[in-house]
C-alpha cells in the first residue's frame, strides 16, 4: 500500500489550528461509521478500465476496521457508484469531460447489472451493514445519495472513510461529510490512489483543514466499545 507518514510541516500547521494533531482522542463506536467508498470491480479489479491496482492492497485494512467497529457496536458501509441518473443529474461530467468511448463504459460498466458494480470480491460485508449508492464522486453532495439522512437516523457523528480513489471519492466524500458538520477520519493505509504523489497530496491537504488522518491501527486502538460508553 502506499507509504504515507506525516511531514512535520503539516504536523506544526495542524497542532497550531487545534492544539493537538488529532482531533478525536476516542473514537465512540455507537455514534461512529466506516465509509468505504467504490471498492468495485470497476475500480479495484484487474483489467477493469479504472482499476487501481493499490485499491486490492488495502482490502485487508477495511476487512479489519469492519470487524472491529462491527464488533464494537458501530456501523459499517458500503458505498457504490451506480449509472443510474448519472445522465440526468451530472451530465456535464459525461457529455463533456470524457471521451464518448469513455462515457458509454462508465455507464454500462457502472450498471447496477454489471460485474463491474459489484463489490471486490475478498471484501467482507456483513448482511448487518448499510449499503448505499451514489451517482456523483461525493456521497454527500445534494442529489448523490441519500447516506446523510440514513447516517443521522443512527445518531452518527464520526466517519471513517476509506476506499478509492484518495484524491477524488473518497475526499470529496470526507471534505463534504465534514461540511455538514460530522467529525471525519481519513484511513491513512485504507485508502488508495493511483501514485503515492496523489495520495499524500490529499491526506495532506485533509489533515490541514478538514479533520484526522490516522492508520488502521490508531482508530483501532482509540475505539470505544458501545456497551462501554453507556456504562460510564
Amino acid at each position: 500500500m502506499h507509504p504515507y507518514a506525516i511531514p512535520e510541516f503539516i504536523k506544526d500547521r495542524v497542532i497550531r489550528r487545534q492544539g493537538k494533531l488529532f482531533s478525536h482522542d476516542t473514537i465512540e463506536a455507537a455514534r461512529s461509521a466506516l465509509i468505504v467508498v467504490d471498492m468495485q470491480n470497476y475500480f479495484v479489479a484487474e483489467g477493469f478500465p479504472l482499476e487501481v491496482p493499490m485499491a486490492r492492497q488495502i482490502v485487508g485494512n477495511i476487512n479489519r476496521l469492519a470487524r472491529a467497529l462491527r464488533a464494537a457496536g458501530g456501523t459499517v458501509v458500503w458505498v457504490q457508484t451506480t449509472s443510474a441518473g448519472a445522465l440526468e443529474h451530472w451530465a456535464n461530467l459525461h457529455n463533456r469531460m470524457l471521451t464518448p468511448e469513455r462515457s458509454n463504459t462508465r455507464m454500462e460498466q457502472l450498471d447496477e447489472s454489471s460485474k463491474g458494480f459489484a463489490l471486490y470480491p475478498t471484501l467482507d460485508p456483513s448482511p448487518t451493514d448499510l449499503r448505499v449508492k451514489k451517482n456523483k464522486y461525493s456521497a454527500f453532495i445534494q442529489g448523490s445519495s441519500d447516506i446523510d439522512a440514513r447516517l443521522r437516523s443512527r445518531g452518527i457523528e464520526s466517519l471513517l472513510i476509506t476506499g478509492t480513489v484518495t484524491n477524488v471519492c473518497c475526499e470529496s466524500t470526507a471534505r463534504d461529510a465534514m461540511m455538514l458538520d460530522y467529525r471525519v477520519v481519513m484511513v491513512a493505509d485504507g485508502n488508495a490512489s493511483l501514485t503515492d504523489e496523489e495520495h499524500a497530496a490529499s491526506l495532506n491537504n485533509f489533515l490541514c483543514v478538514f479533520g484526522d488522518v490516522m492508520t488502521t491501527d490508531e482508530i483501532i486502538g482509540r475505539l470505544v466499545r458501545a456497551e462501554t460508553r453507556r456504562s460510564a
